[in-house]
């Protein structure tokens, strides 16, 4: 794998900071969620937003989907939602007495699915596949979707009223999670102002062609060894604690390692810091902690084994032979 360029890197910044223009002239609030989808973006990970309803969970996935410029669908996920109504299904054609593909919405760049979790177990799993392996099977056939393929979740908190709780391996699925909480009193007084007004409408500022190639930059970051062995470090330590009964899975090293990476790009860096695997840590891994009984009623328990995992583990530079 070659090196990443200096000028590419700049580029690449460049563009990324045009799409975080542009969703911002539509969104207004902390730039900490954007900031995680865009490492999504980059690593070629999904987005699950959580937080209460009226905060403008939907209304952020939207513009950030119409930026990117590529193919998108939403689905609004309800009780009565059928796998079907995902993933797609055949049907008869009377007059040619044959039957044809009709594909759900998964079949897309970018799927919206507008909160996910009012829907039961057996409807959330039909994206396990999809965001997987970027592809579904449908009556045994086997059907790849488009690229680049990027699922933006919200949800409700579990606590509320027709919610569901995501099965443990569709979370283990989402590269990042972001609570989103309330606005801040000057961003809700500016919503205020501009609320009745004809908002502005969102531009395209990428294409399918530009997001590959931005993913592509980002795969090529350079990493050393020490920093490997930090992340996996960090991981293992929350396979150990006393307060979690399960922990990170080799999936979500990979996924810490990946989420550096493209934390370092949009920062202008060809290479991982220590500084950008602690930045995406919480983000990144907290969401794939199933806890303990006696912990798991803590709020943000989960966030403060992760702390505790960055205070503990230490980042040592190996030496290099000159």
């Amino acid at each position: 794998m070659t090196a990443v360029a200096t000028n590419e890197v700049a580029a690449a910044r460049e563009r990324l900071e045009g799409l975080r223009h542009e969703v911002s002239r539509i969104y207004l609030g902390s730039s900490r969620a954007l900031d995680a989808m865009l490492v999504a973006l980059l690593a070629k990970g999904h987005v699950l937003l959580e937080g209460v309803p009226g905060i403008a969970k939907t209304t952020l996935v939207k513009a950030f989907a119409t930026a990117l410029g590529c193919t998108a669908r939403r689905i609004q996920f309800t009780p009565d939602l059928l796998p079907a109504d995902i993933t797609g299904t055949y049907v008869l054609s009377p007059r040619e007495g044959t039957f044809t593909l009709r594909a759900g919405p998964v079949f897309a760049n970018v799927v919206l699915a507008d909160e996910i979790n009012r829907a039961p177990a057996k409807t959330q799993s039909a994206l396990l596949e999809a965001m997987q392996e970027r592809q579904v099977t449908i009556e045994g056939d086997r059907f790849e979707l488009p690229l680049p393929f990027l699922v933006l979740a919200t949800q409700n908190p579990i606590d509320l009223e027709g919610t569901y709780p995501l099965p443990e391996a569709q979370i283990d699925r989402f590269l990042v999670r972001v609570a989103m909480g309330y606005p801040s009193p000057r961003d809700e007084a500016q919503m205020l102002r501009t609320h009745g007004i004809d908002p502005p409408v969102v531009r395209a500022v990428l294409n399918p062609t530009d997001l590959a190639s931005l993913q592509a930059i980002a795969a090529r970051i350079h990493v050393e060894d020490d920093l490997i062995d930090y992340a996996v470090g960090i991981c293992t330590f929350t396979r150990t604690h006393p307060r979690v009964a399960l922990g990170c899975s080799p999936r979500a090293t990979l996924g810490l390692m990946q989420a550096a990476k493209a934390f370092a790009l949009m920062n202008g860096r060809p290479f991982v810091a220590p500084d950008d695997v602690r930045a995406v840590a919480s983000s990144v891994l907290a969401h794939r902690l199933v806890l303990t009984a006696d912990a798991e009623p803590e709020t943000k328990a989960r966030e403060h084994v992760i702390e505790e995992a960055l205070s503990k583990v230490g980042y040592r530079r190996g030496v290099r032979a000159i």
